[in-house]
């Protein structure tokens, strides 16, 4: 278990689901909670979580079994608003939390490995994409008792990314401030998400608007509702990021677990702004990616200050020189996922390119 001294890490990850043959994308008309949860509740995981870390996963209905696996769609619900039955968007990895980086994200890459084998003994593959490629709006009755919450549930079911988690040691928790904190990320979270965007299809094809191709339809999606972030006070000062997507490549997770460390550690990061400057920002960054001016100057000072304050913290921040070469080039994931569209790929053969978990990327890259 972690100590009031320690960095505790965490992934949440969610995957589409396509045929694991023809690689055609799945929704939940096509799937079903039992047969899945069945297929993952075969799943060994015992020799990669203690039992107390178990116990710091909730078990969420109609899920039965507490495991690093869970069915993410929309909840459908009874008279009063408990989860009876959920109709399938896709499926989750939760790593049990660990106090080394490291450990984590090779949980994590063991995890994915044994998902995928029991997801694809019963047909489907699991999908690094995050945001449904041909399926659109979703609706179902009420599920929540606030409005609110009800319409970010129904718009969430296209959508599909990882949380970042970090909690960090006791002493440092209390010093910061969370008022400013949350205005700090409004400030750096956009640049932070630009590094990661990879989700330019809608309808089956690269969505356009205003004669430019967009980088993500998930940031455009979940910028004016979503939160940048989660402050779980009361579990071990765990901080939950949002904004990044999903990836094939292990070594993008390290990447964004270094890029939160750096905005949670460095008191030198002045820049502050409101959610609606966020919102604005996070609007640019999915139509542009990385190249979207308003957020150079804060991507740049990210990169440049996080290998000092890293190394003072003993983290190694070499992932991040992918992340430095993508600004270099106003590269992102979704203009390479462009490139393969552009050069012939169908939409299936990019889906089976990113079933795949990748241990690294060269710097550079454009996979």
């Amino acid at each position: 278990m972690r100590n009031d001294r320690e960095f505790g890490f965490g992934i949440e990850s969610e995957f589409l689901l396509c045929d694991s043959k023809s690689f055609r994308p799945l929704w939940w008309e096509d799937l079903q909670f039992d047969r899945l949860n069945a297929a993952l509740e075969t799943v060994v995981f015992e020799d990669l979580a203690s039992p107390e870390s178990m116990e710091l996963l909730e078990l969420e209905a109609p899920h039965r079994k507490n495991m690093p696996f869970v069915i993410e769609g929309y909840h459908m619900v009874d008279a009063e608003f408990r989860f009876v039955d959920i109709r399938p968007k896709g499926v989750e990895i939760r790593t049990p939390v660990s106090t080394q980086l490291d450990h984590c994200l090779s949980g994590y890459q063991k995890l994915f490995e044994r998902m995928d084998q029991s997801l694809k003994s019963i047909g489907f593959a699991s999908v690094a994409l995050s945001h449904h490629p041909i399926a659109t709006q979703f609706r179902g009755p009420q599920n929540k008792r606030r409005h609110d919450f009800w319409q970010w549930a129904m718009q969430a079911m296209t959508t599909y990314g990882p949380d970042i988690n970090v909690s960090v040691p006791r002493d440092f928790d209390r010093t910061i401030d969370r008022e400013d904190f949350e205005a700090k990320v409004n400030a750096y979270a956009p640049a932070m998400a630009a590094f990661s965007v990879a989700s330019p299809f809608r309808d089956g094809k690269p969505w356009g608007f205003r004669g430019s191709r967009m980088k993500s339809v998930r940031t455009h999606q979940r910028s004016r509702v979503a939160p940048p972030i989660e402050i779980h006070p009361h579990e071990d000062g765990r901080y939950e990021f949002k904004v990044f997507e999903m990836s094939p490549h292990l070594s993008d997770y390290r990447a964004y677990f270094l890029l939160f460390l750096e905005l949670l550690l460095d008191d030198s990061l002045k820049l502050r702004a409101s959610d609606a400057i966020r919102t604005y920002d996070l609007g640019g960054v999915a139509r542009f990616g990385i190249g979207f001016e308003e957020i150079r100057q804060p991507a740049a000072e990210l990169l440049e200050k996080a290998p000092a304050v890293l190394k003072k913290w003993g983290f190694d921040s070499s992932a991040l020189e992918e992340f430095q070469s993508r600004f270099d080039r106003r590269w992102t994931p979704a203009d390479g996922i462009l490139d393969q569209w552009d050069s012939g790929m169908s939409l299936e053969e990019i889906c089976r390119g990113r079933s795949v978990l990748y241990p690294e990327t060269q710097a550079g890259s454009s996979s």
